[in-house]
């Protein structure tokens, strides 16, 4: 036996950011260390507990040791109705900042649970966005390592963005800018680049996450490093502290139904903005299936949305789903031969993973980002048009709608068999065989066991800067 498994166990303490996006990848990261030895408690609240519950029943019964912990949100002291636990069920801006007080009030509640645990925490591993768990670490005399669910590249990108405040003086748009310190030229939006907060209102909560991310002890990342060696090099060097790439997490889980249950993702889309779709899709004469998700369950009713004989005409070729689907499952199937994806980063790399070129369709925060790194450092992405931003907040009116030539054009040359279709494949699949081997017995598999015993060393200690 190593000295992991000689070694007791630590103790690590998951808070995620409640929205789902932010959820997924800290369940994943729950289960890849219990995997590796860790004892796992992951922070919750009854309703998020509720929306992952087979997770959660899953988990228990293949004895994974991890502790799923609902604490009580009070929503009502902050002005919102009993059960408002998830940032993905708002959409004022006010009301995200009633929601981010309301996880801060969870400072003291979580305190006393974790001083009743028989085993004391040896770590809090918690998102970016819950500054307020610094305070907790010090308190318990522990370090607070941050994940932020971003890749190396977007990370690097968004810390010399705030670091040098590049847009101090530049007007809302589009207007480019060179980013300084960057391994390589590259040229940045501010209308396209991630914020932090930026509203109105939020000013004290923007400059605590940024003070949190200086005084973090580490930073974990779900990304691989084969996958942006110069960037996970560049950002390590840039914060001056460790960066633990740990990914792709979600590859750590070989049970079917567990990957199967990895949250519901809801989107919202309008009316015109599906009918470019169809019509895009109708055109491209591709096989295709089609997840539409919405805030609300199937009916028949999501059917007029659709062009009138769409179903008929793309019957044989095309498949839609209404409602979630299980897109890691999905996108391994060999049948698969391309992605369109927003750009989120655990979509990415699930694309990356399963070895598929992908139309970039991003929306906001650093989307654009990894719109970036899989065009122009990868290589296996093709853009299928966005120029601005689209955030939930928006009205149908202020939403640039994508057409359905672009769409067309965009599916038609990534399933061709041109030259740059075949190399965009080729590149794919060999990202695929490094994100294997990095998370079964290369890097990312290294780096969380090396994690495990960095935090097992340190111990409870009280002099947590």
């Amino acid at each position: 036996m190593n000295s992991l498994d000689d070694a007791p166990k630590p103790h690590f303490v998951l808070i995620p950011f409640m929205a789902q996006g932010h959820t997924i990848p800290m369940i994943d990261m729950a289960h890849l260390l219990a995997k590796h030895g860790a004892m796992v408690s992951f922070i919750t609240t009854p309703v998020n507990a509720a929306r992952i519950q087979s997770t959660i029943d899953r988990a228990r019964e293949l004895n994974i040791p991890i502790r799923f912990v609902p604490l009580r949100l009070p929503c009502a002291e902050v002005g919102l109705l009993d059960g408002c636990e998830n940032v993905d069920e708002i959409l004022e801006k006010d009301q995200v900042m009633k929601m981010t007080d309301a996880y801060g009030m969870l400072h003291k509640p979580l305190v006393l649970y974790l001083q009743e645990q028989s085993v004391p925490p040896s770590c809090i591993v918690s998102d970016l966005c819950q500054p307020w768990t610094g305070d907790v670490a010090r308190e318990l005399g522990i370090p607070r390592l941050m994940f932020n669910g971003f890749c190396a590249f977007a990370s690097l990108c968004r810390y010399l963005i705030h670091q040098d405040k590049v847009f101090e003086n530049v007007p809302d748009g589009d207007e480019l800018v060179i980013l300084p310190g960057f391994p390589h030229h590259l040229e940045v939006s501010k209308a396209r680049s991630p914020g932090n907060f930026n509203s109105p209102g939020f000013e004290k909560f923007r400059a605590k996450i940024l003070d949190e991310e200086r005084r973090a002890d580490s930073v974990v990342t779900n990304s691989f490093y084969e996958l942006e060696p110069s960037y996970v090099d560049s950002y390590q060097k840039m914060i001056g502290k460790r960066v633990w790439t740990i990914g792709p997490m979600f590859l750590c889980n070989t049970d079917r139904s567990t990957i199967a249950d990895r949250g519901a993702k809801r989107h919202q889309l309008i009316k015109s903005i599906l009918e470019e779709i169809a019509l895009g899709l109708e055109a491209s004469k591709r096989p295709f299936l089609w997840v539409i998700k919405s805030d609300n369950m199937p009916s028949e009713t999501d059917k007029l949305f659709l062009p009138e004989g769409f179903e008929e005409r793309t019957r044989g070729r095309g498949l839609i789903i209404q409602g979630w689907a299980p897109q890691a499952l999905i996108l391994s199937h060999p049948s698969v031969g391309g992605f369109v994806t927003h750009c989120g980063w655990n979509s990415k790399i699930e694309g990356v993973s399963a070895g598929l070129p992908m139309i970039t369709w991003p929306h906001c925060a650093e989307q654009f980002l990894n719109e970036e790194l899989i065009m122009n450092a990868l290589k296996v992405g093709l853009a299928v048009g966005v120029q601005s931003i689209t955030n939930r907040t928006m009205k149908a009116h202020e939403i640039s709608v994508v057409k359905r030539d672009q769409i067309e054009r965009a599916v038609v040359e990534l399933m061709g068999h041109e030259t740059g279709a075949e190399e965009r494949r080729a590149r794919a699949k060999e990202l695929k065989e490094k994100a294997r081997k990095a998370i079964d017995e290369g890097s990312s598999y290294n780096n969380v066991r090396q994690l495990i015993e960095y935090i097992s060393s340190r111990g409870t200690r009280t002099d947590v800067q």
